[in-house]
């Protein structure tokens, strides 16, 4: 029989054992979440470099699975990506705060909605967050860049719907070729790798 003091031991024990399970559960978590977050860092920047259609499919992985803040650090790569190699070349030319404010903002956004789309519909349907995912990302990232072209570039723009023949219909401009294309493009990809990611989030699910 155990009296109270050995019960009393016995329990604390038991409670410092899960408290150190728990810790070290915790430790691993974030130690895959870093390496994890790397890899999907690297990713983005060489497919940014080298096809800038794909760059969206690693953000919307990071952020399925590692959360809305590895989601918007990846899109501040994207975005950081994209101004460092010169493909905001013709816009820095023009407004080099507008130019860097949109890029930014247009990544981590939709990194950032990316994530969080996902974690409110996982607990109903995991396949339909992931899918929810994949959509929020292109569009939350090709509106903020209609809305800066919007606010900072609107003259040049217009002069460059001129140029190619849509006189005043410089909102008709930006959305058929300044975004258009891209963008159904990025989202269609997204839509179709959908089930890709699927699998990815349950490997994950199961190696923790």
């Amino acid at each position: 029989m155990y009296n109270c003091n050995q019960i009393s031991v016995v329990s604390l024990l038991r409670e410092q054992q899960q408290e150190v399970i728990l810790m070290n559960n915790t430790q691993k978590m974030s130690t895959n979440v870093i390496v994890f977050g790397a890899l999907m860092t690297a990713l983005v920047v060489i497919l940014q470099l080298i096809s800038v259609s794909l760059v969206l499919i690693p953000i919307v992985i990071g952020a399925a699975i590692c959360g809305k803040g590895i989601g918007a650090w990846l899109g501040f790569v994207f975005g950081a990506v994209v101004l460092l190699s010169g493909d905001a070349g013709a816009f820095l030319a023009v407004n080099v705060p507008g130019t860097v404010i949109t890029v930014l903002l247009k990544g981590i956004a939709c990194g950032f909605f990316a994530g969080t789309v996902y974690r409110l519909l996982e607990k109903y349907n995991r396949y339909a967050a992931v899918i929810a995912a994949a959509i929020v990302c292109p569009l939350v990232n090709t509106g903020i860049f209609l809305l800066g072209c919007r606010l900072f570039f609107m003259d040049i723009v217009s002069e460059w719907a001129a140029a190619v023949g849509f006189g005043g219909n410089t909102v008709q401009y930006m959305f058929l070729v300044l975004a258009g294309g891209n963008f159904l493009f990025e989202l269609g990809l997204n839509i179709v790798i959908s089930p890709i990611i699927f699998r990815l989030l349950n490997i994950r699910k199961k190696q923790r």
